[in-house]
């Protein structure tokens, strides 16, 4: 069998770079995620999605409109198994300014929920406090995570499947307590293509033997059932990643952000209201 062409593989590779970046590159434009003097925290799990991130942004920094600062923050969280040397090394190699910040959130999750109880949801919220704090305590202006746009889509059909509600991860966020923006810049990337550049770029990937573990995520059946409808109906998650950002109120049911009782309104009278109607008492003094 005749070996694959070292340069249309580099040539493929370079395609999916220049795609990623442009891709990076249009949604920091689209939803103004950083701006000039930015220090901007990269959260570097280990992961694919992570590497990817840091790796994207230092490239697009070299030709970028505005000076900004990137700074990775890694969280050892104890899990067993687990290489501190891995993530130090790649990152000195490549001169990228770094912290490792040590809490053993794997014996307090492993601790705390029950045997066969999804565990993503005690773990993130550690982690997330965790690394609010830091950022906090250095100043850093924006909060970047490698969230992609399947995330995006996996999260919303999550929400509205076993929630109730239409709601994803916004590329741009700023946190409850109003002191950190968090920022997404992949929300534009399809997963393959991020594993794909992962796999090209040899990341020394860190394997998550927590989340990992548990095959029977909600998370997990939004993906299975997503890619199912990609197999049968190509172009499926392209048209779902489009309307996340085409919403249109008025064709939905949310009073609150559609004014539906001032449609076709005569006359300033009140409106009865539910209970009104309930107990058939139509516009009575109170």
């Amino acid at each position: 069998m005749a070996l694959p062409d070292p340069r249309r593989q580099q040539h493929e590779h370079d395609k999916l770079a220049k795609r990623l970046r442009r891709q990076v590159g249009q949604a920091i434009a689209r939803f103004g995620m950083i701006e000039d003097g930015d220090r901007v925290m990269v959260c570097l799990s280990g992961g694919k999605d992570s590497y990817t991130l840091l790796d994207v942004l230092l490239r697009l920094r070299e030709k970028a409109p505005v000076a900004f600062e990137l700074h990775a923050v890694h969280l050892d969280q104890k899990q067993p198994g687990y290489d501190p040397d891995v993530l130090p090394g790649w990152l000195r190699a490549r001169g990228v300014p770094f912290t490792i910040l040590e809490q053993d959130t794997y014996s307090v999750v492993t601790r705390v929920v029950p045997e066969g109880r999804t565990m993503c949801g005690l773990c993130s919220r550690l982690r997330r406090g965790a690394l609010y704090a830091h950022a906090e305590r250095e100043g850093y202006t924006k909060i970047a995570l490698g969230h992609h746009r399947d995330d995006l889509i996996e999260t919303l059909f999550l929400n509205l499947f076993f929630q109730g509600r239409l709601a994803s991860m916004p590329p741009k966020l700023l946190s409850d307590d109003g002191r950190h923006v968090v920022i997404r810049p992949l929300a534009l990337c399809a997963e393959a293509d991020i594993a794909r550049y992962a796999q090209d770029r040899a990341f020394p990937i860190l394997p998550c033997n927590l989340c990992g573990s548990q095959e029977q995520l909600q998370r997990q059946a939004v993906k299975t059932l997503l890619q199912d409808w990609q197999r049968r109906f190509p172009g499926r998650i392209e048209t779902i990643a489009r309307a996340l950002g085409s919403v249109q109120p008025r064709l939905l049911a949310d009073p609150d952000l559609f004014d539906f009782a001032a449609l076709g309104r005569r006359g300033e009278a009140r409106l009865p209201d539910a209970g009104d109607w309930l107990a058939g008492d139509f516009g009575q003094e109170r």
